[in-house]
């Protein structure tokens, strides 16, 4: 009987030995994995009116900003997993490459501009771990999709001025940044896709577009690939192409890229608020898609 006791008591204390040990390996390993995923840091958006969530609103059909842009998406992904990002944003409606150096533009005068404050901005967070995405390029090009026909030779000037003007842009913002820091570039879909279904003149207008958009991502992708930098590929989310035709409720042949082009941007709304270049919020959020897609450790 006494022998029985102290089997039994050697059990006892046996198993609340073990119970302590699994709770200190719980709770180290809940503190791991806690601090595991628990980064904070910054968020740095740069670029033009896409950049700043810009929409056509009631009284401001030309767009305004908003909070529904893909970096505002982004801001509510990456703290879903916990990580917690302060989000600025130095975006300019309308910056190309050039004003994006120079600021003679809408948003930054008297010899400031938005690459300073961005390098500005990079210098004081030198030692954090911070995200930057770049939404340049389009208004470089857009210029010369504006017109009744797209001029060819507008837009080889065009390119051949946003690659070594970008290819400069991005040096200079590498070279300011810490070795934390993840940049993201992207390419873009061509709204003007939605011409298309208007006539004649409409799918020339298209066609030419589409071109001169496919021929900017192609520079960008070599661009950003030069520098090491995935880029988001918006104009695959976009269906950027004019193949694969589906039938529309009228009976008539609208093509997947415009159909995707009117479900995510203002270009087939009604007026006041269409047509317009910018994206709808699930445009945005489409956009979003495409950075996570391919944003690398620690906010992929």
């Amino acid at each position: 009987m006494v022998r029985r006791r102290k089997v039994c008591a050697r059990i006892l204390a046996i198993l609340a030995s073990a119970l302590t040990i699994l709770t200190l390996v719980g709770t180290t390993n809940g503190s791991s994995a806690a601090s595991a995923t628990t980064i904070s840091g910054f968020y740095l958006d740069l670029g033009a009116s896409v950049s700043v969530g810009i929409q056509p609103t009631a009284y401001h059909p030309s767009g305004f900003r908003t909070r529904q842009g893909f970096s505002n998406d982004l801001i509510a992904y990456e703290a879903s997993r916990g990580i917690s990002l302060s989000l600025t944003e130095l975006g300019c409606p309308g910056e190309t490459v050039t004003t994006m150096v120079n600021g003679q533009d809408g948003c930054y005068h008297a010899g400031d501009s938005q690459l300073a404050d961005a390098i500005t901005f990079l210098d004081a967070h030198h030692d954090q771990t911070g995200l930057v995405t770049i939404d340049l390029g389009f208004n470089s090009v857009v210029p010369c999709l504006r017109t009744a026909v797209v001029d060819p030779n507008c837009v080889q000037q065009s390119l051949a001025r946003v690659g070594p003007q970008l290819t400069s842009i991005l040096t200079v913002l590498k070279a300011a940044a810490g070795p934390r820091v993840t940049f993201v570039g992207m390419s873009f879909a061509d709204p003007y896709v939605a011409k298309v279904t208007s006539g004649t003149s409409g799918r020339v207008h298209a066609r030419a577009s589409l071109e001169a958009i496919s021929q900017l991502d192609q520079t960008l992708a070599t661009i950003y690939q030069s520098q090491g930098i995935p880029m988001a590929n918006v104009a695959r989310v976009f269906h950027l192409r004019l193949t694969s035709p589906k039938a529309a409720g009228s009976g008539t042949r609208v093509l997947a890229s415009v159909s995707t082009v009117c479900h995510l941007t203002w270009m087939c709304a009604a007026a006041p608020y269409g047509p317009n270049i910018h994206p709808n919020a699930a445009g945005y959020e489409a956009i979003s898609d495409a950075i996570i897609a391919v944003l690398p450790p620690p906010f992929g």
